[in-house]
């Protein structure tokens, strides 16, 4: 397939994006599976694993094939150029996806939250909210809080850009309105993440995203954002020792 100019990338259909995202899914739920039983700990509870497992390994088995998935949609659908068809780029204005991030985190979440938490404090108290990020971190000892960093401010934010914004968001914007088309990317990030409290928060969090990739066209900003949203989270969480 001959190259595509970098203003106008070919992108991915929604049928494509829908069968990266399950099947991707699909593989690392298997590989994770027979990981975890090859290790030992088949039918224990997630919290019972280790962390080099959980979530260090669970991570692993499901951002290699995303990549190895990403990687061939563009080589055998769109243009073969990575960057271009997926918009992998940066620029120094990307810089600003920072106060964005962290003003999404510390200032928007908590607007957002505040009314719930008054409303339905059984379900959406601060503790709830927060549960599996504090005890995400609260499980990272040693070398793996390093580890956990990385995955965090790194690994997530670029993996999460390329499937969430760049194929999902690209395929659904090629054919419906854009507005529409970041709605609807946002719902199926939010819900991908498979909590229930942080449904809401992650929707609206996904909606800047959302902005930040029909701003520039490209993932770099929205990387920035992400990363700086998710390191302010560890940085809130993080248990003092």
């Amino acid at each position: 397939m001959s190259p595509v100019p970098e203003d106008r990338p070919v992108r991915a259909g929604i049928g494509t994006a829908v069968a990266v995202w399950f099947g991707s899914v699909a593989v690392s739920v298997v590989a994770f599976q027979v990981i975890v039983g090859a290790a030992g700990y088949g039918g224990k509870p997630t919290q019972d694993l280790p962390f080099w497992l959980y979530p260090a390994m669970s991570m692993m088995v499901l951002w290699i094939p995303t990549l190895a998935a990403l990687s061939w949609v563009s080589r055998r659908r769109l243009s073969g150029s990575f960057r271009v068809d997926y918009g992998f780029r940066f620029s120094l204005v990307d810089l600003a996806g920072v106060p964005i991030g962290i003003a999404c985190q510390l200032g928007v979440l908590s607007v957002l939250y505040w009314p719930l938490a008054k409303w339905f404090p059984d379900t959406f108290a601060r503790d709830d909210v927060e549960r599996s990020a504090r005890e995400l971190t609260e499980r990272a000892n040693g070398v793996w809080r390093v580890v956990l960093v990385i995955a965090v401010v790194v690994g997530a934010p670029v993996i999460e850009e390329l499937l969430y914004r760049a194929l999902v968001l690209g395929s659904l914007e090629s054919r419906l309105p854009g507005n529409v088309a970041v709605v609807l990317a946002s719902l199926w990030f939010a819900a991908a993440h498979f909590q229930g409290v942080q449904f809401l928060g992650l929707f609206v969090f996904g909606l800047v995203l959302g902005a930040c990739w029909r701003s520039t066209g490209r993932i770099g900003l929205g990387i920035v954002t992400h990363a700086a949203f998710n390191a302010t989270s560890l940085v809130i969480l993080w248990p003092k020792r």
